[in-house]
């Protein structure tokens, strides 16, 4: 996925569609909504009466979403577009949120976002590649999620460890942690694979908000934490860079 760098943080107003979402691909977009800027509303709209969603209510206990119900009066209608609309443009007007990421593949959704647009938000879409071309040309920024999502299965395959977080206290592995790291990276560096580590140390904050070194035995920064395992850094002027040590450079940052 095409990252969208902001010069000022924006203030992101995350709206999914749960009855035509899967709920596999909560981490892609949650990843992307962090990386617009900071996420004021996280909502998920469904008749979560719906027994088919279970899987989704897992998903939005773990990514602390907030769930709004709406009852599908007529069976077959996916009523709860409607009270999307409805909190987007309360949003729009009651607050001061400048970008939408909006999840579906619904073309239904293409009003919305020129409406979106003319009142001076930037909108980002996500759905699957069955999206019509109506609502992709509509957004700013289109992200197909099963396109996005089988291309980072590939490239982690060989490498990744499969995360797993500490089951009595909720708190996320070393391991884990270094892979949101390494994955952070890949997401935001240059050709040489060099991050800047504040924007890298930023977006972690946002992923893993209970990350503190002294949880894993480290009694010392951020930084000098993920140099004692495995990353290295590089200063140029005032910034500072990071890169996963077993990213060989072909090329040494000028002064």
């Amino acid at each position: 996925m095409q990252t969208i760098m902001n010069n000022g943080e924006k203030n992101v107003a995350v709206l999914i569609d749960a009855e035509n979402i899967s709920p596999d691909y909560i981490s892609l977009i949650m990843d992307e909504a962090n990386r617009q800027g900071n996420v004021a509303y996280k909502n998920i709209y469904a008749d979560w009466s719906e027994t088919r969603l279970a899987k989704w209510k897992e998903k939005c206990i773990e990514f602390s979403l907030t769930q709004i119900q709406q009852y599908s009066v007529v069976s077959g209608k996916n009523t709860s577009d409607f009270a999307l609309v409805i909190d987007a443009m309360d949003i729009l007007y009651r607050d001061k949120i400048n970008c939408y990421v909006l999840v579906s593949s619904d073309s239904d959704f293409t009003r919305l976002v020129n409406r979106l647009r003319q009142g001076g938000a930037y909108v980002v879409g996500m759905g699957e590649s069955k999206t019509p071309r109506s609502l992709t040309n509509a957004c700013h920024a289109f992200a197909y999620l099963d396109k996005i999502s089988k291309t980072t299965k590939k490239a982690k395959k060989s490498t990744t460890k499969k995360k797993k977080s500490d089951t009595v206290s909720g708190m996320a592995t070393l391991d884990e942690i270094i892979e949101d790291v390494k994955d952070i990276i890949v997401s935001i560096a240059d050709e040489y694979g060099w991050a800047y580590w504040s924007n890298t140390n930023n977006l972690l904050m946002k992923k893993q908000p209970s990350f503190d070194p002294r949880n894993y035995g480290f009694n010392g920064k951020g930084l000098a934490f993920f140099i004692d395992n495995g990353f290295e850094t590089k200063k140029v002027g005032l910034d500072v860079f990071i890169r996963y040590a077993g990213k060989q450079s072909e090329e040494t940052l000028s002064e």
